[in-house]
């Protein structure tokens, strides 16, 4: 299996495939790399090097104790990065790998990217403070780790089962498949390292990370989204980044990778192309 070693010695998985100008693709919270199966493939068949890693914690990468907090993840991507060397790269972040993405840009540049793109992301800020009163309450994201250490393995399923997907929607059918499959993800990650996640992405403010935006920046973001809501993530983050553009998707959910996959990626092929 490809892997990388971090400063701490810490092993990232990741997938490469295709060949062409690299595209880097960070997944969600709890999840791993083969939540952008469906992208990378797309992407390896239309001519570019899709590379895909699973995040410390999560799925085949080292379960550290320490460094499940935005800082490392960034440090990790950047670890990934120059170590293949890419150049001329284009990073997207699907929810917590948003926020990644704009931690990587925070500490360490554009030099190597070309292009951002911010999906059902984390970023700007999502916990509500007295300077971020449009976020959400902290007990949100309490409820959650509770939900984590009662029984992580039905708070996944309560997750895939209900707004992950929108399937608690009226009218709303999305597959077993899908819903199984964000189940085993979720289960491959370490328990402290997803706990400790919760509070990497809801209490990390991303602000200043986004003000380094210097290369063209693509936000995409579902206007039912139960998980980052549209107005606390892609609208604000589409407002704060210079000249970024922002591609709405009505009436979709948060998990627009499964439940938007071909939209999403016809999306990212003309951003890539344009």
């Amino acid at each position: 299996m490809p892997y990388v070693t971090a400063s701490d010695g810490a092993q990232i998985y990741y997938k490469d495939w295709g060949t062409g100008r690299p595209i880097v693709l960070s997944h969600g919270w709890p999840l791993n790399s083969d939540s952008w199966e469906a992208q990378q493939l797309f992407l390896a068949s239309n001519g570019f090097r899709a590379i895909a890693h699973d995040r410390r914690g999560h799925g085949r990468s080292t379960q550290t104790w320490h460094g499940n907090e935005m800082n490392t993840y960034a440090d990790d991507l950047a670890t990934l990065i120059d170590t293949l060397d890419l150049r001329d790269a284009t990073l997207v972040g699907f929810s917590t790998g948003g926020g990644e993405v704009a931690r990587y840009v925070g500490r360490h540049g554009t030099a190597r990217i070309a292009q951002l793109v911010l999906v059902s992301a984390v970023p700007p800020f999502m916990l509500k403070t007295d300077d971020n009163p449009g976020g959400m309450p902290i007990e949100e994201f309490d409820a959650i780790r509770a939900g984590s250490l009662a029984d992580r393995s039905q708070l996944y399923h309560d997750l895939a089962d209900g707004p992950f997907f929108g399937n608690n929607r009226p009218g709303a059918d999305v597959s077993q498949g899908i819903r199984d499959a964000f189940w085993r993800q979720s289960l491959q990650a370490g328990h402290r390292s997803a706990y400790e996640c919760v509070a990497a992405f809801s209490a990390t403010d991303f602000r200043a990370d986004l003000d380094a935006f210097d290369v063209p920046t693509l936000v995409i973001h579902g206007d039912d989204d139960q998980v980052v809501p549209f107005e606390v993530g892609g609208r604000a983050s589409a407002a704060r980044i210079k000249n970024a553009t922002l591609k709405v998707y009505p009436g979709a959910p948060h998990g627009i990778t499964d439940t938007h996959k071909d939209e999403l990626g016809t999306d990212l092929l003309d951003f890539l192309n344009s």
